[in-house]
């Protein structure tokens, strides 16, 4: 999470963490989940979610995410979206397409992919990707 210096906390204030997924674990899957969950070790999938994902420093994640808030420490790879915004913290390694209304990128971080914010960032987090034109290819 953030705090009032805008730095991911990791001591007594991330108590409202509903589920972390601990440095020493992997886990491969669809991740869903409602609250906040910090995720430190390995994962690869998909996670979807109205809550808020917290990717802590020594992190490894591999998966397309949908999230209301995203706090990255760690490595992400991947298709991410997020309803409300997205922040990559120091020393974080972010590669792949950010989709959201609101971005904060700070000093030290590697990012490499492409960036959306528009309104139409929030509609594709609520109900998924648009629908095909008649006549095309989906």
């Amino acid at each position: 999470m953030s705090d009032g210096a805008g730095q991911v906390s990791d001591g007594p204030g991330d108590a409202h963490i509903t589920t972390l997924l601990g440095q020493g674990c992997e886990f491969s899957g669809k991740l869903t989940f409602e609250g906040t969950v910090r995720i430190d070790g390995r994962f690869s999938g998909e996670i979807l979610s109205e809550g808020t994902l917290v990717v802590g420093e020594g992190a490894e994640i591999k998966a397309d995410v949908s999230v209301r808030r995203l706090l990255v420490k760690g490595e992400m790879e991947g298709d991410l979206t997020a309803l409300e915004s997205i922040e990559i913290h120091a020393p974080g390694r972010v590669r792949g397409k950010l989709c959201c209304p609101e971005l904060e990128i700070q000093k030290g971080v590697q990012f490499d992919g492409t960036c959306e914010m528009s309104q139409g960032a929030d509609r594709r987090a609520r109900v998924g990707p648009e629908p095909a034109a008649k006549g095309e290819d989906p």
